[in-house]
């Protein structure tokens, strides 16, 4: 794991990029907080990042972005910032939907809806099904989502088929469990990006970036620009990646 700083440059941008970005979209609180705002505010604009962000992946060869919008361990916040998530959560879905959709983008949500409110799960199954057909880029919001929690649930899932004898124990290897997970239909992240200048992973994504490329830079996520997204593409095409090998 290294940091990025602006200041790095790419001597050659022609090297394969990442297929699968994975983004933990943090600094919002801080970036409102550093303007006299209220934390709400910055999570406004952090969400009107997103579309930037998703408009460029096509143009860099991008198919699939995964963005972590809010955690399981995000219920500890205040109750008025939960309920101002929420509330902009399905603003968002409403406001996007067509855009999205005219876009070509496919949306998909992942994580334990249990917690949420009925209204925001009905937006969430009519943008799934909405968008189904397209394949302009593959768009997944982690919402209420946490890697333990998500491990724990297929393990749930998979002790439920082992029981039910859809499954021999003995055929469970680390190529089983996956299929269980809530990304059984995507590629691993080739890269994850996390914004705000914290270097953690959060939770995030635990047993799908097993190999993942990581970047932790210090912009804000309402200062994430399309342009330093391109940079740090293109400065993993240039990263040696060997999946515990040795290079010939």
């Amino acid at each position: 794991m290294r940091r990025y700083s602006k200041e790095n440059t790419i001597a050659d941008a022609s090297h394969t990029g990442p297929r699968h970005v994975a983004i933990i979209m943090d600094g919002n609180g801080r970036w409102a907080t550093q303007r006299g705002r209220p934390r709400l505010f910055g999570h406004h604009a952090g969400a009107r990042r997103v579309r930037e962000v998703v408009e460029t992946c096509p143009d860099i060869g991008v198919e699939y972005l995964t963005i972590f919008a809010f955690s399981t361990e995000n219920w500890k916040r205040t109750q008025v910032e939960v309920a101002g998530l929420m509330s902009l959560f399905r603003r968002y879905i409403s406001k996007e939907a067509r855009s999205l959709n005219q876009f070509g983008a496919r949306v998909r949500f992942i994580g334990d809806r249990v917690r949420l409110d009925a209204k925001l799960i009905a937006l969430m199954d009519e943008l799934e099904t909405l968008t189904a057909g397209n394949t302009s880029v593959n768009l997944t919001i982690a919402l209420n989502y946490g890697g333990r929690d998500e491990v724990a649930r297929a393990t749930q899932r998979l002790a439920r088929d082992v029981a039910d004898g859809k499954l021999h124990p003995d055929t469970v290897d680390e190529e089983t469990l996956p299929k269980y997970l809530d990304t059984y239909v995507l590629p691993d992240p080739d890269l994850v990006i996390r914004t705000s200048g914290e270097a953690r992973i959060s939770n995030f994504l635990l047993w799908q970036s097993a190999y993942s490329e990581y970047e932790f830079i210090d912009t804000l996520w309402p200062d994430f620009s399309r342009e330093e997204f391109t940079r740090l593409c293109a400065s993993y095409g240039m990263r040696d990646r060997r999946f515990g090998g040795v290079k010939k």
